[in-house]
């Protein structure tokens, strides 16, 4: 049966300047974001701009790659499968398996003879292995999961009110186009992915031994999704819960599942200084799917906190840095910076208080500056509209920019 593909071209053209270039290309993200589609779709891509290429693929997840356990067996398999009449191409999915991997991709490097892929499901691969041994020579490419416009494409879906609420329910998982929209089989397998992901990539890389803290810990993020607390508030809550952990392992696990990619971390920053503040963070899930899979949801409590995951994951696939904007007494919902350009967003689920629109105006009105500035509601009566130079929108119509 052949394995069905969807194009995600966003991603195949940020890497298709690369290809052929002296550079690594790691693709990271969390477990089963499509990353693995990405390289079958960037091997059709060579395969058609050149006749007969050498590929190299290996799956650290398939059985008959099982034998690749170091680097030694790494370089090894590959040197076998090079050939010298051909140019060469090496792929390998979930490297982070194979111990020491970053000496065997800087030797072929170095050998010059084969052009070099790779994807991870784990952070601490880049900030450890990769940045220290591989320094200045890769490029990373972050991959998430599905936009609201690919879940659209994906599903078939048109872009109306029906198929948003449909992405805050299910979230972005590229696999979920199997069930045909069926929710009760969905959340069936975010919730086994969930599991994976904690027990693979989470428990089983930092050797968690309190696997009930960690289910706990992510229990209360996904309370949370949004609410500025540190790691001292957060072990002051699971102390009321019984739970009696330092500060310390508080902030030990929470990397953990920042570096599995399942959650995002972002500080606050003095808009007119760009400081940023040590206390206080926001966390949000990178697929809101998941997170309402293990945690359940009720729309008419929880909207406000589906509508600030889901801009900020925009965000991030529009390659902005986010942070959450202080100014004087005013808190801004997202400051996002990417080189010399900003843009300040604001979400609320409506707008039909004057003191809910007076609050979220002065506020990015309180930067003083020019750069794009936003309010992002459901509120249709409103959406589309500007105000002393800020404009208005509708959730999905940002979702699709």
């Amino acid at each position: 049966m052949k394995e069905k593909i969807i194009d995600r071209p966003y991603y195949i053209e940020k890497i298709r300047p690369y290809i052929n270039q002296p550079i690594i290309k790691v693709l990271t993200g969390q477990r089963r974001i499509g990353k693995s589609f990405i390289l079958k779709q960037l091997i059709e891509l060579i395969r058609k701009l050149e006749d007969f290429p050498q590929i190299i693929y290996i799956n650290k997840e398939l059985k008959e790659y099982s034998t690749i356990v170091t680097d030694y067996d790494l370089h090894t398999y590959i040197s076998s499968q090079l050939a010298d009449d051909k140019r060469n191409y090496v792929f390998i999915d979930e490297i982070q398996e194979i111990t020491n991997f970053q000496h065997t991709l800087r030797s072929l490097l170095a050998e010059g003879n084969c052009d070099l892929y790779c994807t991870g499901s784990n952070a601490n691969m880049l900030s450890g292995e990769l940045a220290t041994y591989l320094a200045g020579r890769y490029m990373e490419f972050s991959v998430h999961s599905l936009s609201y416009q690919e879940f659209l494409y994906f599903h078939r879906l048109k872009p109306n009110n029906e198929s948003l609420l449909k992405y805050m329910r299910i979230g972005g998982m590229p696999y979920l186009i199997h069930f045909n929209g069926n929710e009760q089989l969905s959340f069936e397998y975010l919730r086994n992915l969930y599991s994976t992901i904690l027990l693979k990539d989470v428990i089983a890389r930092k050797q968690i031994r309190n696997v009930d803290f960690i289910e706990r810990l992510v229990a209360y993020f996904a309370d949370n999704v949004g609410s500025l607390f540190s790691a001292s508030s957060i072990s002051k809550y699971l102390k009321s819960q019984r739970q009696q952990l330092p500060v310390q392992m508080v902030i030990d696990y929470s990397n953990a599942l920042l570096q599995s990619y399942f959650l995002h971390k972002i500080s606050r920053i003095d808009v007119k200084g760009l400081k940023i503040f040590e206390i206080g963070e926001k966390f949000y899930f990178e697929d809101l799917g998941i997170r309402n899979a293990i945690r359940g949801f009720d729309p008419l409590k929880e909207i406000q906190k589906w509508m600030e995951n889901l801009v900020y994951m925009q965000l991030v696939r529009l390659g902005y840095t986010v942070y959450v904007g202080k100014i004087e007494n005013f808190e801004i919902d997202f400051v996002g910076r990417k080189l010399q350009d900003r843009i300040y967003v604001q979400v609320t689920y409506k707008m039909d208080a004057i003191e809910t629109k007076e609050r979220e105006i002065a506020s990015l009105l309180k930067t003083g500056d020019n750069f794009p500035k936003y309010i992002v509601t459901l509120d249709e009566f409103v959406s589309g509209t500007t105000q002393e130079g800020i404009q208005i929108v509708h959730l999905k119509d940002f979702l699709l920019k």
